[in-house]
């Protein structure tokens, strides 16, 4: 069974407008990175805790939903908590996500986003629910 096209066109979704660029997207691990830039700060000039959130479940989500579409599922956010470790200023944001968890409807992701300088700026755990597709 092949996927339905999406309802919202990639290039205008939250992440499109944000600059998210995913690198590596699998069912083990999901990797990706968006500029530091004015669009994703908060009024102090660091990076909105909101950024770290959504990238982490961009992410997982897109890292859940290409193993299981085949399957005629989706994933969908269920939690989502992001802890902030260290401020980001500049740069590029770093996202690096390790599934720890493969359920039959719950999928769990970790993610660590660092900075240029590789330090630990913020965590993510992500609990997606994997449903059956719409439709399907």
């Amino acid at each position: 069974m092949s996927p339905s096209p999406p309802a919202v066109a990639p290039d205008r979704t939250l992440g499109a407008a944000l600059g998210f660029e995913l690198l590596e997207v699998g069912p083990e691990r999901a990797t990706g990175r968006f500029a530091a830039d004015d669009r994703v700060k908060q009024p102090l000039g660091l990076v909105h805790g909101g950024a770290f959130a959504a990238f982490a479940e961009s992410l997982a989500s897109v890292a859940t939903y290409e193993a299981v579409a085949s399957d005629g599922l989706i994933a969908v956010g269920l939690s989502n908590h992001t802890s902030f470790l260290r401020p980001i200023f500049a740069g590029i944001v770093r996202a690096d996500g390790r599934r720890r968890h493969r359920g039959r409807t719950t999928w769990l992701w970790e993610i660590d986003f660092s900075d240029d300088e590789g330090n630990l700026c913020a965590v993510s755990r992500v609990t997606l629910a994997v449903r059956p597709a719409p439709g399907g």
